[in-house]
């Protein structure tokens, strides 16, 4: 690990606050948004968890009520999607990419040629088609 340096000349004061307040005002909106993934998933699964330590010592819990439960938690995998897009811009803009629903009308659909070109690490390649791959 390498750990940056530190600029050589100091920052001026209003710079350094500018600075400061950006980082710290990410690191409240991060902290925000584990805090409430992290309290949804305990919502969810909390409950599920003690009544099946429960259910192996007593016997005691309805099947119906630990079915409930089961879906509770499943629940909570369906709230991750709704729950970042409203916290994190990057994952809003990566989403807008690739669903067509949350596209702005001015942003191009990427081509599937282009993903694949774009992910294969290589360059175009001349004269491949179907018939000389077969």
């Amino acid at each position: 690990l390498q750990v940056p340096h530190a600029p050589s000349q100091p920052l001026a004061g209003s710079e350094s606050r500018r600075f400061t307040n950006k980082h710290s005002k990410k690191a409240l909106k991060a902290s925000l948004t584990l805090g409430i993934l992290l309290g949804m998933f305990f919502v969810a699964w909390l409950p599920f968890f003690v009544t099946n330590v429960a259910q192996a010592v007593c016997g005691c819990v309805p099947a119906g009520f630990f079915d409930v439960l089961t879906w509770l938690g499943y629940c909570n995998s369906t709230m991750n999607p709704i729950i970042y897009p409203l916290f994190m811009r990057d994952f809003k803009r990566a989403m807008g990419k690739f669903l067509p629903c949350c596209r702005r009308s001015a942003e191009p659909r990427p081509s599937a040629i282009s993903l694949s070109m774009r992910n294969s690490n290589s360059g175009p390649r001349a004269a491949t088609s179907l018939k000389n791959v077969l």
